[in-house]
């Protein structure tokens, strides 16, 4: 359960900000991704790297603000910033040991979204099936940037 309710956890992530209008779920997410890179910065345990993170992911959210494929990025980014607080640095949530774990599983799952332009399910089911009655690989329907 650890692992399968992070992804559960990413996926109705996706389906309320799937809710938000465009242009402003693209950047209602870039300003997610800023807020979640400055997540460990009141006690991660790195020092002075968790400014460097935060300032990093922080430029690559702004970039965000007019590139769904920046927003992923920024995701991923902060995927591995989990995973390098759940070996050697503190929990996101102190009094949750596998919290960062948790959260380094949820974050691809959003991430992969982004790199779908961040659409709707129903545009992205729309997407894929055009794409295969015109007899293209479905895998490639849903990999267009906004």
């Amino acid at each position: 359960m650890q692992y399968v309710a992070p992804i559960g956890v990413g996926i109705v992530y996706v389906l309320l900000m799937s809710l938000i209008r465009e242009p402003h779920r693209r950047r209602f997410n870039a300003v997610m991704v800023a807020g979640a890179g400055a997540a460990y910065l009141s006690g991660g345990g790195l020092g002075g790297w968790e400014f460097a993170f935060t300032a990093l992911v922080t430029w690559v959210a702004y970039r965000g603000l007019d590139s769904w494929t920046f927003v992923g990025v920024a995701w991923l980014l902060h995927t591995a910033w989990d995973a390098v607080h759940h070996l050697h640095g503190n929990p996101i949530i102190p009094f949750a040991d596998t919290s960062s774990l948790g959260c380094a599983i949820c974050d691809p799952v959003i991430a992969l979204w982004c790199f779908t332009g961040g659409r709707t399910p129903r545009e992205l089911l729309r997407r894929w099936r055009g794409a295969g009655e015109r007899g293209e690989d479905p895998a490639w329907a849903a990999d267009a940037v906004r």
